[in-house]
């Protein structure tokens, strides 16, 4: 059974008494009745106290006025042993602008995409088959809000509501929910979808892909986010390399996690803001803060026009006090940063900087995942079982029933046609003490006080050349990363003068793999122009923001092989998809 905890609304139940064999892989929830949090409390509290809980529980939740971190703890204090929970979900009630906020637990087992906003609207940018469906008791019209979230039924469906939500007899048996007795008196209405008809959908949904073995062929940020996120739900994931994990673009000594801020809040300021959160939950779970990444916030200089207010350069509305996590860097900020206080500049609360090689090495080191480093795969071919991996010279290396292609460059040499482009980047750094603590970008980056073991490690750049793919170093292109470092901080560059002198600043450059609208690629591949088979997928063209959309990225995909709930209105969605192009 699901839950032995007493029950707010008793939720749908994701495992039958009377039958033997394995949990569900995941159980789905519709809930337009969020409120406070309790209800999701008690269905993650009845996930975790089942032995036969599905792998993954999905809930997403509709809210048109999102509750403040306080109202979320308050609303557990009747139930004690909610409390370590709704702690949890307190930690992670930030930033919750209106859209898609995916918020992950257990591990990544337990999933609440939190939506915020109309709730028709909301619905049409959401695309899954629910095993449960749980009605708000705060609408006034149920039978319209039925006929909304009917869509998102399949046979067998279970439809809770309180009495005071309880959709009307006709609208019921239109929509195509038949009603069944309840023993729980204050449940109101329970009932299950069984329409007597044939069920069409104008775009159907692809059934979940069973877990089987997956290979993935990259292990750089793009590869490592995807084999964990397809081995935490339940897959074999075999990721090959033809060097190293982290080898490649992936390898840069640090690098920055920072969002795109526009004025109008453009679509990659969205998607920065989904992917960072993504990676924000993976950086918290599987590293160490202060060592391996730190959530110190960054300064983000803004290049202003003549008598151009800065506030121009944020969406309107924005403040230090709202749920943005964005806004007019103050004067502590720019002092912090060793900027004078009349700096033109952002403060990104939500932001830092992170070592990702080892976060590719803690997402590669999750169970499940097999690596083969030094092991370059060079064609595909596809067979009646399934993908044959082939060397240079032809020969078969290994089976896979599905195959994920993350090699950036090299992934061009796999799949045909993918429009991808080279963009060469080198960076300056070196070890010195006295730098700002603060990260600063704008035109170019300083990240400064990192840990390592040969005193605090800063880095510094960075080039951008197109169509580049030598890594060779130069000493032009440190030139004009000094010259970059002079404009942007300027105390700085004079600090680091001597060591320049002395010859001890290094440099190191790798080769980005761009998309030609600078967004990520992820989506089914066509083969010999057939149409997209669903078994071999690209996910790459990460471009210089690997760490912001690696791990978005990677849910995307797993979403759409499980028939999961999107992590993305489907129309940011579609702009990361390989089909738009």
């Amino acid at each position: 059974m699901a839950a032995t905890l007493p029950s707010v609304n008793p939720s749908p139940a994701w495992a039958d008494p009377a039958a033997d064999g394995p949990a569900r892989l995941q159980w789905r929830i519709l809930d337009t009745d969020f409120g406070g949090g309790l209800q999701f409390l008690t269905d993650w509290a009845a996930w975790r106290n089942d032995a036969r809980r599905p792998r993954l529980l999905h809930v997403v939740a509709v809210l048109a006025q999102v509750p403040t971190a306080d109202a979320l703890r308050a609303a557990a204090t009747a139930r004690p042993e909610l409390a370590a929970l709704a702690a949890q979900l307190a930690a992670q009630w930030h930033g919750l602008l209106p859209g898609f906020h995916r918020l992950s637990f257990e591990g990544g087992r337990v999933l609440l995409t939190l939506c915020v906003g109309e709730l028709q609207a909301i619905l049409r940018a959401q695309h899954f088959e629910a095993d449960g469906i749980r009605l708000s008791a705060a609408s006034a019209q149920p039978d319209v809000v039925l006929k909304a979230v009917a869509r998102f039924a399949r046979h067998g469906t279970q439809l809770i509501a309180a009495p005071s939500a309880a959709p009307s007899p006709g609208a019921l048996a239109q929509a195509g929910f038949q009603r069944v007795s309840s023993s729980v008196a204050s449940a109101g209405l329970h009932a299950v979808f069984d329409p007597p008809w044939t069920v069409r959908r104008r775009a159907p949904i692809a059934p979940a892909a069973q877990p089987a073995h997956c290979a993935v062929i990259g292990a750089g940020l793009a590869g490592a986010a995807v084999a964990a996120s397809l081995a935490r739900r339940g897959w074999h994931v075999t990721a090959f390399d033809a060097e190293a994990p982290a080898a490649g673009a992936s390898g840069l000594p640090v690098g920055l996690l920072a969002p795109h801020v526009s004025p109008d809040d453009a679509l990659l300021s969205r998607l920065t803001r989904a992917g960072i959160r993504a990676t924000w939950q993976q950086l918290e779970q599987w590293l160490v803060e202060g060592r391996d990444w730190s959530a110190c916030g960054v300064l983000e200089r803004r290049d202003l026009g003549l008598d151009e207010p800065a506030d121009t350069r944020l969406p309107s509305g924005w403040s230090a006090d709202g749920p943005n996590e964005s806004w007019q860097a103050g004067a502590a900020q720019l002092q912090a940063a060793g900027l004078p206080p009349t700096t033109p500049a952002l403060w990104h609360r939500r932001a830092g900087w992170v070592r990702p090689a080892r976060l590719v090495n803690a997402w590669l080191a999750q169970p499940g995942i097999t690596l083969r480093s030094g092991c370059r795969i060079a064609g595909l071919q596809r067979e009646p079982s399934g993908w044959s991996l082939r060397d240079a010279q032809g020969a078969h290396i290994a089976q896979a029933e599905r195959v994920v292609v993350a090699a950036g460059l090299d992934s061009a040499t796999l799949v045909d046609s993918l429009p991808l482009q080279a963009v060469r980047g080198q960076v300056m750094w070196g070890h010195a003490d006295g730098l700002p603590t603060t990260p600063v970008n704008g035109h170019g980056h300083l990240i400064a006080n990192v840990p390592d073991d040969a005193g605090p490690l800063w880095l510094a750049g960075a080039t951008y050349q197109r169509d580049r793919t030598d890594t060779t170093l130069n000493d032009a292109d440190l030139q004009a990363n000094r010259e970059r470092l002079q404009s942007l901080h300027p105390g700085a560059a004079q600090q680091l003068a001597p060591d320049f002198t002395r010859g001890a600043v290094q440099s190191w450059a790798g080769i980005r793999c761009a998309s030609i609208d600078r967004r990520p690629l992820v989506g089914p591949v066509n083969v010999a122009g057939s149409a997209a088979d669903d078994t071999l997928w690209v996910c790459t063209a990460l471009g210089s923001r690997g760490l912001s959309f690696a791990a978005l990225c990677a849910e995307l995909l797993a979403a759409h092989w499980h028939a999961e709930p999107l992590p993305l209105p489907s129309r940011l969605a579609q702009a990361l998809s390989l089909t738009r192009l």
